[in-house]
C-alpha cells in the first residue's frame, strides 16, 4: 500500500469513527432527551465536557475531534521496538470520548477512547502492558480497542494484519470479526 493509499484509508477510518460517534450521540439524545452524563471530576477535565447536568455533580459530554494537539505513539513504539498498526494509531488519536456502547452480531461491547490527554498517556501504558504480556506468552501482538460484556473478553486488532478479533485476556485471538477496524465499525449499531 502506498503512503497515499494509507493516508486515504486512515482518513476514512477517522471519518467512520466520527460518523459512528455522531450516530451514537444522536441516538442517545433521541432516547434520553439530552447528551450522555458523567460524574464531573475537576481533577480529570476533558474537552468532551459540555455543561453541568441537572443531576448534581454530573456533566453532559459528547465526543470531540482531536485537532488541537499532536498525539503520538512514538514512545510506545520506541519502548517496545515495534511499529504499531496505523489503524490503531488513527483510532486512538481521532476522538476524545467516553466509551461508546454498541452491538454487533456477536453481542454488546464498548468502544474505548481517551477522555483527555492524561488518559491518552494512561492508555499507552496499558497498551504497553498488554503487548508485553502477548510477547511473554509468545503470541502475536494484538492491540485492544473495545471490551465486551463477557468477563476478560476484549476486541483487538492483529498488529500485523489489522484484522479485528475477539480474544480472552492472556489467550490467542479466537474469532475473527472483520478484516479491518473500518469494516468492524460499519457492522456496529449504537446502544443508547
Amino acid at each position: 500500500m502506498t503512503s497515499s493509499n494509507s493516508l486515504n484509508v486512515n482518513n476514512s477510518l477517522a471519518k467512520t469513527l466520527q460518523e459512528f460517534a455522531s450516530q451514537y450521540i444522536n441516538g442517545y439524545q433521541s432516547s434520553h432527551g439530552h447528551l450522555p452524563q458523567v460524574e464531573q471530576d475537576e481533577q480529570w477535565p476533558s474537552p468532551c465536557e459540555q455543561e453541568a447536568a441537572v443531576d448534581k455533580g454530573n456533566v453532559f459530554w459528547h465526543p470531540v475531534v482531536i485537532d488541537d494537539e499532536q498525539l503520538s505513539f512514538d514512545n510506545v513504539e520506541s519502548a517496545l521496538d515495534l511499529t504499531l498498526h496505523q489503524d490503531i494509531k488513527t483510532y486512538f488519536t481521532t476522538l476524545y470520548s467516553g466509551s461508546l456502547d454498541a452491538k454487533c452480531d456477536e453481542g454488546e461491547l464498548s468502544l474505548l477512547f481517551a477522555w483527555n490527554h492524561d488518559d491518552f498517556q494512561r492508555l499507552q501504558e496499558n497498551l504497553i502492558g498488554h503487548i508485553l504480556m502477548k510477547q511473554r506468552l509468545k503470541q502475536e501482538e494484538t492491540i485492544f480497542f473495545a471490551v465486551t460484556d463477557e468477563e476478560d473478553t476484549i476486541i483487538s486488532i492483529d498488529n500485523n494484519t489489522g484484522a479485528v478479533w475477539v480474544e480472552q485476556v492472556g489467550c490467542k485471538p479466537h474469532k475473527k470479526l472483520a478484516a479491518s477496524i473500518i469494516e468492524f465499525i460499519g457492522q456496529l449499531t449504537p446502544v443508547v
